[in-house]
């Protein structure tokens, strides 16, 4: 992996996102998160990104991981009456699709951040994570063979 690549070369790109927008009640963001193998859901109203919504927030809005209160009835009444957009975080990192990964890398170090949009002419065009970085830097080969661990048991 070449860190001076373009953020485009690892992100997750608009067409394989999955969104909401800020009126999606959560129990949308619930069926989200339950159904697929990720930790931030972009907010988006029309293709500009408003918000972000992560796995975290949304369980620390529930009480924990092990969520609700016991009473399914009521947790479904609260998720129903709560919109993506009164628990998104709204004030966002973003990057453009032709900033290099060194720069989300930095972004991630200082601001501690774990998604950011990938954001172009005021439309997110992807996101990008630690995860994609990790992911790529895994699939990486060395030049010389021999630097790769070999267990000869």
């Amino acid at each position: 992996m070449n860190i001076f690549a373009p953020i485009s070369s690892l992100m997750t790109d608009h067409r394989n996102l999955v969104t909401v927008t800020p009126e999606d009640t959560l129990v949308r963001v619930k069926e989200i998160f339950a159904t697929h193998n990720f930790h931030h859901l972009p907010v988006v109203h029309f293709r500009e990104i408003v918000g972000l919504i992560s796995k975290t927030d949304f369980e620390h809005f529930m009480g924990g991981v092990s969520c609700c209160s016991g009473d399914q009835t009521e947790d479904d009444q609260r998720l129903s009456r709560t919109t993506a957009k009164e628990i998104m975080t709204k004030r966002l990192g973003k990057v453009a699709p032709d900033d290099r990964v060194n720069v989300a890398l930095e972004v991630f170090m200082v601001n501690r951040f774990h998604a950011l949009p990938v954001v172009e002419n005021g439309e997110l065009v992807g996101i990008i994570t630690p995860f994609d970085i990790m992911k790529a830097l895994s699939h990486q080969i060395p030049s010389d063979p021999s630097l790769v661990y070999q267990n000869n048991e």
